[in-house]
């Protein structure tokens, strides 16, 4: 019998600004991601944020991504052939308003996630849709500085209620920011603010944190109210701290690390600020400015589910820099002597999904999802039987030994609506702009050197997959 719900959303995860392209085609603006050729995220924490340009370079891959835009038909019959029951993507806001702050939307673009929906629909499959990832319109950073402006509330509000009317019918489930906490360590990319990391202010991060929440639950409130049946959720970037020994020390620096992340979530489900955030306030001269009916507006509008990516857990300690760190999604940490790393060095840790999905659940019992988790790695195109293939026994084995942690979690009484995995196809890196950190279940024929035909191939995982799906998960414990 299978540990896995009958309805089980099984599927995949993407991002726009990574894998659609397109991005000067139908009438679509420039969001942050076309001006980031090396990537969103900056080396290390200080390091200044990437440079905003006029105008794109040619050497970002993000400009073309893997070209879904004109290829969405070729993928979406492969999603389907692997047997998805649901697929994560994102709407490029620049796409559906340009600049971010005009009054009236551009047809082309709504027109053109009307088809992407339309064709999902033809297979039967959900789509969760992430109404902000990472592609925050390049006017709004440029003009406003981002969320550290109210004035992206409103713009943002027009934003989610013309698509919310536009895919009333198509769309059920919905995520508002993708990785929200990241803006605490990539403000650039995940919050578009184009103040230097150095020179920006701990009171104007968490005022445009407070900005970044107020308009997820203004987006809650609009949405339940277009169409009740909605499912709306937050996203958070989940990473378990371990302390690096029982010392007290470290066993409160990696609670005081965790809190950094509850943070978010706690603010989306129980719709107020918590205790513990209140000393960090005080002790950081940090004062949020709450406007009339804030308060009232986090409180009314919680969120349906949580949903998150894990990629990794970290090690925290009181004496970080008496250890060796150790380098993840956005955040560092110190190396765990226990666990293997990626070619990234990102340490693979399959139990600590179990943890997150616990803790979660023990925290909130709210319904979780889980929508990015994988492996990046640099694989290699083989002749095979049927053609070019890559046999990716590393992913499976990464994604098999997840999946199973998943399985004793739903063992545990964990409520969980279901799994995507990120980059189910090859797409750009958001953090570095490679295409040669694959995460995919299909091979694109595309480089860092912008060489490539675009050709699509199956990797031995994607057959491997589609065992998964069929067999409802099953086939994990064969």
């Amino acid at each position: 019998m299978s540990k896995f719900p009958k309805d089980f959303l099984w599927g995949g995860a993407t991002a726009a600004n990574q894998y659609e392209g397109a991005y000067n085609v139908g009438g679509k603006g420039l969001s942050i991601q076309d001006v980031t050729p090396k990537g969103g995220i900056p080396a290390k924490i200080g390091d200044l944020n990437p440079i905003i340009t006029e105008l794109p370079t040619a050497d970002n891959l993000k400009l073309e991504g893997i070209d879904f835009y004109h290829r969405y038909k070729e993928d979406i019959a492969l999603f389907a052939e692997m047997g998805f029951k649901v697929f994560r993507t994102s709407i490029a806001w620049s796409r559906i308003f340009p600049n971010g702050d005009e009054l009236e939307p551009n047809e082309e673009g709504l027109q053109f996630y009307d088809n992407v929906f339309d064709e999902l629909a033809k297979y039967g499959i959900e789509p969760l849709v992430t109404l902000s990832h990472y592609e925050t319109p390049l006017h709004l950073a440029r003009k406003y500085n981002g969320w550290i402006n109210r004035d992206l509330i409103a713009f943002y509000e027009r934003y989610v209620r013309t698509v919310f009317n536009r895919y009333k019918d198509k769309v059920k489930y919905w995520l508002t920011f993708n990785e929200i906490n990241s803006v605490l360590h990539a403000p650039f990319m995940s919050g578009g603010i184009s103040t230097p990391m150095e020179e920006l202010s701990k009171q104007d991060l968490y005022q445009a944190v407070h900005h970044e929440l107020v308009a997820s639950a203004l987006a809650t409130k609009v949405g339940h109210e277009i169409n009740p049946n909605f499912k709306i959720g937050c996203m958070v970037l989940a990473m378990p701290a371990y302390p690096m020994t029982p010392k007290p020390e470290d066993v409160l620096a990696a609670r005081e690390f965790e809190n950094q992340n509850y943070l978010f979530s706690d603010i989306h489900a129980r719709g107020k600020y918590p205790a513990y955030i209140q000393r960090f306030f005080k002790e950081n001269g940090i004062k949020i400015d709450f406007a009339p009916g804030d308060k009232e507006l986090l409180a009314e509008n919680t969120v349906d589910f949580i949903s998150f990516s894990y990629y990794m857990s970290i090690v925290q300690a009181h004496d970080p820099e008496n250890y060796h760190s150790g380098r993840g999604n956005l955040l560092g940490g110190i190396s765990n002597p226990y666990l293997e790393s990626s070619e990234w060095g990102w340490q693979v840790d399959p139990i600590g999904l179990r943890l997150v999905l616990n803790n979660l659940y023990d925290r909130y019992q709210l319904p979780l999802f889980i929508v990015e988790n994988g492996l990046g790695a640099k694989d290699v195109l083989v002749d095979g039987i049927d053609g070019p293939t890559v046999n990716d026994d590393y992913r499976i084995d990464y994604l098999k030994k997840h999946l199973q942690q998943v399985g004793e979690a739903l063992e545990d009484g964990v409520e969980l609506l279901g799994y995507t995995t990120w980059g189910c196809i090859d797409l750009v890196s958001a953090s570095t702009a490679e295409m040669s950190k694959r995460y995919g279940f299909i091979y694109v024929d595309r480089h860092d050197d912008g060489s490539g035909t675009l050709k699509r191939y199956k990797k031995k995982s994607f057959y491997w997959y589609k065992d998964v799906i069929e067999s409802n998960g099953e086939s994990l414990y064969d």
